[in-house]
């Protein structure tokens, strides 16, 4: 990081939340870093996302440049200050949410990372996971997810294989791995401390859901010596402070760290069991609040922790879905069937319906609740009537269809009709989408004020820590409310259109 700010105040804490005005909430996205400055109000005051570039060194391999992302992180806080005309001295204390499952291995006594960040979406580590009935049940029991390249525990192990000397140097206690907030946390305190919050722990594959620690079979099974673990802590206490490097003062609280779906579902005060929301980024992902006991999904979800604070732990069921928002991406920049991200929905209202045309967009494969990582994307139902513009509708309805999966996974699991989802994320300005999410669901859609739903989440509960927010009550009070969208069409007419994409799925999945 580069010298301090001309002009910035160093932090001097004047205790008892010293009158200060906002919190920083640091969101390390999967495409950017972002640093968002909220009021005591909940207000955006102002927001600086900082792109990193994507790198894809082969098919279905994703990695992300960790000293890109160390720059970033310092440009973005300091911006964002700067924009909303405030010095670090304004600064209750900064906030972490972050991209999960992405995942980082760094030398401790020189700090630097012995290879690039395995993102989320990174497939490479598909042998890790082949293991026999027992040991994927052992896992799926003990952690609560299903063996996968999505999750952490297989990045790790590639990174020892097939980096030279990694291997050793961990088997002699030399290199740590870290989630990105783990990697953020580091980055702030200067080497300083090596800590993992609660949630990202528990998409590691590694963590016990029961214990809440981490579990010597699972490392033992993924061939990771336990010694490069970060310590789990909660969501809200961290108990860290930044150490002074280059504009970022020393001393400023880290009141919070949690991942980026689980702040989301904060943001949204989807605090009572059973309700859900849905985040809509690159992919997505669909989270049920289940309350503070473990249950397990026989529908193709997830459990891990929605969050876990001082008050209590409470745990979620989700569904993680690899590709939503990257559709209409990818029409733009791989198809060049789109300018922009921004006509899709028009273009799909602009017909009466999908002329029979499905996409199953398995770019990177499907994960929840089909979890077939070798998948691969078509368009279904196609005639010699098909028109681009046709294609591009079943791109929008492929992202309300895979949603609805995962909704209706949660229905099975709970026994329950959802009636209400709240949703978040770029692709929620989408009304066509919307609106056609609200009809296939046959419930309620209800869209947050703001796209930064993982950073106020994030927000929210490092300001419960601090005193900068007092309670839940105010939280529910502060939540920005969008538009919201009941059901167009009816149930018979939802129905006859989701057997065409159970058909289409079936076609390329079986």
């Amino acid at each position: 990081m580069a010298e301090m700010m001309n002009g910035s105040k160093p932090y001097a804490n004047t205790g008892a939340n010293g009158g200060r005005k906002v919190i920083v909430a640091i969101d390390q996205s999967t495409a950017a870093t972002k640093a968002v400055v909220f009021s005591k109000n909940a207000e955006i005051l102002a927001k600086t996302l900082v792109p990193h570039e994507q790198h894809y060194p082969a098919p279905g391999w994703v990695e992300h440049d960790p000293s890109e992302i160390a720059a970033n992180l310092e440009t973005a806080v300091v911006t964002a200050l700067e924009n909303a005309r405030l010095t670090f001295s304004d600064v209750d204390s900064l906030a972490l949410t972050n991209q999960r499952e992405t995942v980082m291995v760094w030398n401790r006594e020189t700090g630097k990372t012995v290879y690039n960040a395995l993102v989320w979406q990174d497939g490479r580590a598909t042998a890790y996971c082949e293991f026999d009935e027992g040991t994927t049940e052992y896992l799926r029991k003990t952690t609560g997810l299903e063996p996968s390249p999505f999750f952490s525990a297989p990045k790790v192990s590639w990174i020892l294989d097939n980096v030279p000397g990694a291997r050793q140097l961990a088997e002699e206690g030399k290199l740590a791995f870290g989630t990105v907030d783990s990697y953020l946390l580091y980055l702030l305190t200067g080497g300083k401390a090596h800590k993992c919050d609660v949630t990202n722990a528990s998409r590691t594959l590694l963590m016990d859901l029961e214990t809440l620690s981490w579990d010597e079979r699972a490392f033992s099974i993924f061939n990771i010596p336990l010694s490069m673990a970060p310590e789990i802590v909660l969501c809200d206490s961290v108990n860290e402070s930044t150490s002074e490097a280059g504009r970022i003062p020393a001393g400023i609280p880290i009141a919070s760290m949690i991942g980026d779906s689980h702040a989301a579902l904060f943001g949204q005060c989807c605090f009572e069991p059973g309700s859900v929301k849905a985040t809509y980024g690159t992919g997505s992902s669909v989270m049920m609040n289940i309350g503070g006991e473990v249950k397990r999904s026989s529908y193709g979800l997830v459990t891990s922790v929605a969050y876990g604070t001082k008050d209590g732990i409470c745990y979620c069921l989700e569904g993680n879905i690899n590709t939503t928002g990257g559709i209409t991406k990818w029409m733009c920049e791989g198809l060049g069937i789109l300018e922009s991200a921004s006509q899709s929905g028009k273009i799909a209202a602009s017909l009466p319906d999908n002329g029979g045309v499905y996409f199953v967009p398995a770019l990177a494969g499907l994960a929840a609740p089909h979890w077939k990582s070798d998948a691969r994307a078509a368009f279904v139902g196609m005639t010699s009537a098909t028109t681009l513009a046709h294609l591009i509708r079943a791109g929008e309805e492929a992202i309300a269809y895979q949603i609805a999966d995962v909704v209706r996974a949660m229905e099975e699991d709970l026994s329950s009709p959802v009636t209400s989802l709240r949703v978040d994320g770029g692709p929620t300005r989408d009304m066509f989408l919307m609106d056609f999410q609200a009809g296939i669901l046959q419930c309620i859609v209800d869209t947050a004020g703001i796209e930064e739903l993982s950073a106020l989440g994030a927000a929210f509960i490092a300001g419960l820590s601090t005193g900068f927010f007092r309670s839940k009550a105010e939280l529910n009070q502060l939540r920005p409310v969008g538009n919201c969208y009941a059901p167009s069409f009816d149930k018979l007419h939802a129905e006859k259109l989701y057997a065409g994409w159970k058909s289409a799925l079936h076609q390329i999945i079986g």
